[in-house]
């Protein structure tokens, strides 16, 4: 649940950041030209960052998932050896 949280919280501070930095070039004093290089290379740095952050979350999901499917696994091999030991 804290993961969750913190992703969330990340996702509205790239968001926000993304709303700041495109409203700092509408008002910076650029050529139309400049002003659409600027936020076309921003915008693919932000593209880059999230499609990054998007990876790691996803192999932490899968290191998650395996870990707990693993526990999973444990936890029912002991019952059936708890079981087989009580009815032997």
């Amino acid at each position: 649940m804290a993961n969750s949280n913190s992703s969330e919280r990340l996702m509205w501070f790239v968001a926000g950041m993304a709303v700041g930095a495109a409203l700092g070039l509408l008002f910076a004093p650029k050529s139309g030209e400049e002003l659409r290089r600027l936020i076309g290379e921003k915008a693919g740095e932000g593209r880059d960052y999230l499609k990054d952050a998007g990876r790691d979350a996803y192999a932490k999901g899968r290191e998650l998932y395996d870990k707990g499917r693993e526990l999973a696994e444990d936890a029912a091999d002991l019952f059936e050896r708890g079981r087989k030991a009580i009815h032997s």
